[in-house]
């Protein structure tokens, strides 16, 4: 069965009805034993994503603050071709950026046909922490959810695979790792005063993602809560709908491939008889 869920489109979403320690019935040996599986099955779905080249994937992450989102690229991008990915972050808008409307940033950077593309949070930014800050007018950021899910459905037209992952933890399991990285020096360089003072303000943020994921999943761009407390069970989540969607265009992809294959063949051969007919050699 699926370990993400799936928001179905035109559904409300309640976070709190999520568990955020699920595990789907599976110790963490048996998870990560499953989740090895996968990752060597999605090893040869980017293969032929990136050698058929008529489709791209972007799988989007968000999350609240230490939810895993490095981590999950690390671990679930680990037997990707690095040629075949492009990761990209989005921090504070730069001038340049805000002399334009809120999605010039991101659209220049979605991945072309073959690239298995990542994004280390997103557009929703511009739904979440502008709400929650007040960065910008009500009206303003509201009108935002139908633009986004305009812009999806332009990528998903063109031929871009549009996953969306949030990433729910419990604010218990969040202040547990914000300690954690205070007692290890290897990972203080992540601290920032920053995330405890977001953190006052989670009320704010899991409403704003609630209203995210139940406004803009749809068919073409959907959004999975992924139980994040074990990070081996949100790593085995997000892989196990990555290859399950990604399966499905499989056959399309070595029609293609075949295709390809028949072509580059075709033109050896003529080139042999080319070589025969003016009687040179190679």
């Amino acid at each position: 069965m699926p370990h993400a869920h799936l928001v179905k489109p035109g559904t409300r979403v309640r976070l709190k009805d999520y568990d955020t320690r699920e595990n789907g019935g599976l110790d963490k040996e048996a998870g990560q034993a499953r989740f090895a599986e996968l990752n060597a099955e999605l090893d040869a779905l980017q293969e032929e994503l990136h050698a058929a080249g008529t489709h791209s994937v972007l799988m989007v992450l968000q999350g609240m603050d230490t939810s895993g989102k490095d981590g999950a690229i690390r671990n679930v991008m680990t037997n990707l071709n690095p040629q075949g990915v492009r990761v990209e972050s989005f921090k504070v808008p730069t001038d340049e950026d805000l002399a334009h409307d809120f999605l010039w940033r991101v659209h220049k950077v979605t991945p072309g046909k073959g690239i298995f593309g990542v994004f280390n949070r997103s557009h929703y930014e511009d739904v979440l922490v502008v709400r929650v800050h007040g960065l910008a007018p009500e009206p303003v950021w509201k009108a935002r959810y139908d633009h986004i899910n305009a812009f999806e459905s332009l990528l998903a037209d063109s031929g871009t695979i549009v996953l969306k992952f949030f990433l729910h933890i419990s604010k218990d399991e969040q202040e547990q790792r914000l300690h954690e990285r205070e007692k290890e020096v290897g990972k203080a360089w992540k601290l920032s005063a920053g995330d405890w003072r977001e953190r006052e303000l989670w009320d704010q943020y899991q409403e704003a993602y609630e209203d995210a994921l139940s406004r803009c999943s749809t068919e073409v761009a959907p959004w999975y809560i992924v139980p994040a407390d074990r990070k081996w069970f949100r790593n085995l989540a997000i892989s196990e709908v990555l290859v399950d969607t990604l399966r499905g265009y499989r056959d399309h992809w070595r029609g293609a491939l075949e295709d390809l294959s028949q072509a580059k063949l075709a033109e050896l051969e003529a080139y042999r008889n080319l070589l025969k007919e003016t009687g040179r050699q190679v």
